[in-house]
């Protein structure tokens, strides 16, 4: 369980790829209930500590909690069970391309869970709604737009009630439109399922609608952190670089 309301603690985290040092030394915190807005210039290591966070990278040094647990401390089967608890939204989408949407978003709940069809069947057209994609159940990935795909991607995410939202660059590639749809989603998930989440992104649009706090990442280390309208109005020529896009 989550420790003082902390779901997620990571402490003095560096990672290294041969001589290139990405992660330099990060400390951060994810609060009980809160959306984290992780945002950095692309190729900034925001992708590789969501890796750490969910296993996938051990780092050099550093710890990493997730509720309330060391990562680099489980066993494998320790690991895989933490693992269920945590939802993981890539950039693509990430969807089988020769699965029906219906079948991609089974295929968790037949491994995971011990729901009978009808159930099964109960639980994928609620996600379906919440997504707003109700009738694309029978489609193939193919079918979709990117947007379509993103939607179908959280649904699939978000299916096994997952305690902690990860999303990794979740608007990349979508016209404004879009990326408000898919902004407001995450807020949507958020309010409905009480997820902690982390959202790893370089786009200000999605940053002002989803964050109840941003951390700013430079050179591999947090610079500032602080509410989307506290950073806003910093001196700092960085971190003021982001909104002057906006």
């Amino acid at each position: 369980m989550e420790t003082n309301g902390i779901v997620i603690n990571i402490k003095n985290l560096k990672k290294s790829f041969g001589s290139a040092e990405v992660l330099k030394d990060i400390n951060l915190q994810l609060g009980l209930g809160e959306t984290l807005v992780t945002l950095g210039k692309s190729g900034s290591g925001k992708s590789v500590m969501l890796k750490c966070i969910v296993g996938l990278i051990k780092p050099d040094s550093g710890t990493v909690e997730v509720l309330g647990r060391n990562i680099s401390e489980l066993s494998y089967e320790e690991l895989q069970y933490k693992r269920k608890k945590i939802g993981f939204v890539f950039q693509s989408g990430a969807l089988y391309d020769s699965m029906s949407v219906r079948q991609n978003l089974e295929f968790p709940l037949i491994r995971n869970s011990k729901l009978n069809s009808d159930e099964i069947d109960n639980r994928v057209e609620e996600v379906l709604n919440d997504v707003g994609l109700i009738d694309a159940i029978d489609k193939m990935p193919s079918e979709l737009s990117g947007g379509m795909r993103k939607r179908i991607g959280v649904a699939r995410t978000i299916i096994l009630n997952p305690e902690i939202m990860l999303w990794d660059e979740p608007t990349t590639g979508l016209d404004p439109e879009t990326t408000r749809e898919i902004s407001h989603l995450i807020v949507r998930m958020q309010e409905k399922y009480k997820v902690s989440s982390i959202v790893v992104t370089h786009d200000m649009i999605c940053a002002r609608i989803v964050s109840d706090r941003i951390a700013v990442l430079k050179d591999g280390s947090y610079i500032k952190t602080g509410t989307y309208s506290e950073l806003e109005k910093t001196e700092d020529e960085f971190v003021r670089s982001f909104f002057e896009e906006v």
